[in-house]
Order: C-alpha cells, then structure tokens, then sequence
C-alpha cells in the first residue's frame, strides 16, 4: 500500500523555523517529483516547492521564495521542506505529493499532511 507520512509541524513563533520530512513507502520514490502544497483554512490547497525525481531545479511559490528550502534523500525516500523565518500567514496544513507522469496516466500521492501554526 502507497504511503506518504509527514511529520515535523506544530507551533512556533514568528521567526522561527520548522522542518518538514515526507517518507514514503510501497512505491518507486526516485522516479517520482515530490512537492509540498498547503491549505490555509478557508482557502485552496496551494502549491508551496517542488523537487525533481533527481533533485535537480527546485521551483518555489513566490511568497515563500528565500524562507524555505525543498530537498530530498533518494536513499532514505524522504523529502524535506525547511522553513526558516516563519511568519503567521504560513499557518497551514501542509501535504506532501508524489507525482510520475507516463505515457498512460498520471500516478499521483497525497500524504495525510501536517499542521504548522505560527503565532506569539
């Protein structure tokens, strides 16, 4: 059974920093782009950084671009989001997603995600 498990959210102030790590299970992790997207309450799940199956180019939503880092370790199937200089319009549940395009179809993994607030 596919399984993508976050972990590393909670509460931190503003300023701080938090990281995310995504491990995943039951599937081919280094063909797949990983991404991080979040969902604040009341708004749409938004697309936060992104990585490549190889961990080349990573792409980064404007209002988080020089604050947070995306990576990945193929050999531990895990992908991390590193969040410094948070601020409380970064509270959200944050999904991490696996995605592989074929010729055929899009095969596409949600994890079950993870909850960051940042407030004083």
């Amino acid at each position: 059974q596919v399984q993508l498990v976050e972990s590393g959210g909670g509460l931190v102030q503003p300023g701080g920093s938090l990281r995310l790590s995504c491990v995943g299970s039951a599937f081919g992790f280094s063909a797949y782009a990983m991404s991080w997207y979040r969902q604040a309450p009341g708004k749409e799940r938004e697309l936060v950084a992104a990585i490549t199956s190889t961990g080349d180019n990573p792409n980064y939503a404007d209002s988080i671009k020089g604050r947070f880092t995306i990576s990945r370790d193929n050999a531990k199937n895990t992908v991390y989001l590193q969040m410094n200089s948070l601020k409380p319009e970064d509270t959200a549940v944050y999904y991490c997603n696996a995605r592989r395009n074929t010729a055929w179809r899009t095969l596409d993994y949600w994890g079950q995600g993870t909850q960051v607030t940042v407030s004083s």
